[in-house]
């Protein structure tokens, strides 16, 4: 099934990296993976669970994270967000991906962007990122972070207000305590 394929696209859940994910890479069938993320917590948490799937299989496979694609939900700051998780997991943010309606109204038609309306500002987005990951030459091992890290990252670009950390965390060691 693979012979004759340059690039093939999986959409898989980000905090279950297994099973359908890793076969391929297993196999040795993948080379680079490029993960789709965004500003939000939950994204970003996949995106550090797969990180940590390549990782598992970096060495013996020789799979590599070619990079982060930022597909905005128009989080603040959330460019520069992406950026910083990508350098901490020893990569890139290969490409940001603004949040467009074009996007909603090829989908309510089952279409791709490029079939709805090729000369829309959006499908060029998606030529420039394919243009960007076949001539990519940074594929590396990631470097996944801890939860601790991934929330203080949050917390440094005003994601979580501090106060609000540490009303959650109270809470939980209240929750903790009930249980004991």
């Amino acid at each position: 099934a693979y012979d004759d394929l340059d690039y093939v696209t999986y959409d898989v859940l980000g905090d279950v990296v297994c099973g359908g994910f890793a076969m391929p890479i297993r196999e040795k069938k993948a080379q680079e993976i490029y993960v789709v993320t965004s500003g939000e917590m939950m994204a970003m948490y996949a995106a550090n669970n797969i990180a940590r799937g390549i990782l598992k299989y970096a060495h013996s496979g020789g799979v590599r994270l070619g990079g982060l694609i930022c597909n905005s939900r128009q989080v603040d700051n959330e460019r520069e967000l992406i950026e910083e998780l990508a350098r901490r997991l020893n990569t890139q943010m290969i490409h940001f991906l603004p949040r467009d309606k074009a996007v909603q109204h090829a989908e309510l038609r089952r279409m791709t962007v490029l079939e709805y309306d090729p000369e829309a500002p959006m499908a060029q987005e998606y030529r420039t990122l394919a243009t960007k990951i076949d001539e990519n030459q940074m594929k590396t091992i990631p470097t996944p972070i801890e939860m601790d890290d991934l929330e203080q990252l949050l917390m440094d670009f005003g994601m979580v207000d501090v106060e609000d950390d540490s009303v959650v965390r109270t809470k939980a060691q209240e929750a903790a305590l009930a249980v004991v």
